[in-house]
């Protein structure tokens, strides 16, 4: 087997789930950014791309992706229920998110997770070549870093987790938290989304481990870890090419046609998860509407949730929980072809999702928790005329990076509907300044920043960066 000298790992392949005839895989867009996020890197540097290609049972044969190599990891049904199901996100998931649900602790669902772990750092371990630089990704795979380090003491190792990482006083709940915390320190550099993260995981290292450390390094044994923010960031300029197509902008004028020609059109864009926030998001307007602060005929919510995790019974009575909810508002408040919500669960394709960006004067984006929440920038990205409203909440990572977005607390039922009421009623002048800020701010911080910014952190001005040029 070829041996790589760049090696990312990640719980998914980022390929279409089906092979073309010609044998051929094509890149897959990651709901949380990643395979856009490294897509200019592999374009030119022989790599190889270690995970799960998305079915169980024997691990499958996959082709090259032009100069990257998949290493495709089996999972059994009964990993695939403990691990990625269980404590991945049963466990890891909900803890991380502040204990929006109650985290659920089973032994067999850790054993699982370590047996998981342990075989994808076995199958990197093959597939590194001498002193490569691996590039381990998120919550799934967080006892990798240190079996690597074990296997290989060659590698440098960078661990990135794109979800939040809770305060200590959640951690501490976990029956396994020391483990995972030297797990994690297994890395030569650990990349979190938010500077609170970091600060979190070094109070944790200090306290669980009684390791010294600071917000910025850990002392291990003779090592130093270093820990530190890379918030994570979308193609702003593929985004804003997208929004600008001619053919995206007449679909967009299609589109607010088909919703009746609203004064103002609302869009959230979630996965259907707890922590989105959907749930509070259709409370505050139910009651904007009862109110008779909006009106249907005036205004419109879009609201896309994408089905996830079907298999799992949070996710299953949350469907259930929104789509009851979403008929009973339509019910009360709607008209004959004039709905009060338009409910929509089917995956959209970049143009499709770039023309409803275009047609949203504002962009509801309020989850309870959220490690950054890369659909607000992509709003932003694709309002290449400098209109529209981003109502944020504060706590998305986004809001850090964005702070001229109408800013909210999605738990406080109130300040989320005055927030929704702010954007929608927003004087021009007030909106155009801030979403140019925004664009600004992110055609400097696009993902090639951020990808330039972790990989020269960990490769120590080595050779990966080469066809990564600085963001102009």
């Amino acid at each position: 087997m070829r041996q790589s000298s760049l090696v990312v790992v990640a719980n998914r392949l980022p390929i279409d789930d089906s092979v073309a005839p010609d044998g051929a895989c094509e890149w897959r867009r990651s709901p949380g950014g990643l395979v856009s996020a490294l897509h200019p890197l592999l374009r030119h540097t022989p790599a190889t791309w270690v995970g799960w290609a998305g079915g169980t049972g024997p691990a499958p044969s996959l082709p090259d992706i032009g100069s990257v190599r998949m290493r495709t990891v089996p999972l059994s049904s009964e990993d695939f229920r403990d691990h990625y199901e269980g404590f991945a996100n049963s466990t890891l998931w909900p803890l991380y998110h502040d204990a929006v649900e109650q985290p659920e602790y089973h032994r067999r669902w850790w054993e699982a997770y370590q047996r998981v772990n342990q075989r994808f750092a076995e199958a990197t371990a093959e597939a590194a070549e001498q002193g490569a630089v691996v590039w381990i990704q998120d919550y799934h795979l967080q006892l990798v870093p240190g079996l690597l380090r074990e296997l290989r003491p060659d590698l440098r190792i960078g661990f990135f987790l794109h979800v939040p990482f809770p305060p200590p006083e959640l951690f501490m709940q976990l029956p396994r938290r020391a483990e995972l915390l030297r797990g994690m320190l297994g890395a030569d550099l650990i990349g979190f989304q938010r500077a609170q993260a970091a600060h979190n995981f070094a109070q944790l290292v200090a306290k669980v481990l009684e390791l010294p450390a600071t917000d910025r390094r850990v002392g291990v044994d003779d090592r130093v870890v270093r820990i530190g923010a890379f918030p994570v960031s979308i193609d702003t300029a593929e985004m804003a090419a997208l929004a600008g197509r001619p053919d995206v902008a007449a679909r967009a004028q299609r589109l607010r046609h088909d919703l009746g020609d609203p004064g103002h059109v609302i869009l959230s864009v979630d996965r259907m998860d707890y922590t989105k926030g959907i749930e509070q998001r259709l409370k505050a307007y139910s009651e904007l509407l009862a109110s008779g602060h909006v009106k249907v005929r005036d205004t419109v919510l879009v609201q896309v949730a994408v089905p996830s995790r079907e298999r799992v019974t949070q996710y299953q009575i949350l469907r259930d929980r929104v789509e009851r909810e979403v008929g009973r508002i339509n019910g009360e408040f709607g008209r004959v072809g004039e709905p009060a919500i338009h409910y929509l669960t089917q995956p959209f394709d970049r143009a499709e999702l770039a023309a409803l960006y275009r047609v949203a004067d504002v962009m509801a984006v309020t989850p309870l928790r959220d490690g950054m929440n890369l659909v607000a920038k992509e709003y932003v990205a694709a309002r290449v005329d400098d209109t529209g409203a981003l109502l944020l909440s504060e706590f998305a990572g986004a809001a850090a990076e964005l702070p001229q977005a109408y800013l909210v607390n999605p738990h406080d039922l109130e300040g989320l509907k005055q927030g929704l009421l702010s954007a929608l009623e927003a004087d021009p002048a007030d909106v155009t300044p801030r979403m140019r800020a925004m664009r600004e701010h992110l055609h400097r911080n696009d993902i090639r920043a951020w990808a330039r910014s972790y990989l020269s952190a960990l490769d120590d001005g080595g050779s990966l960066l080469t066809h990564l040029a600085p963001t102009g």
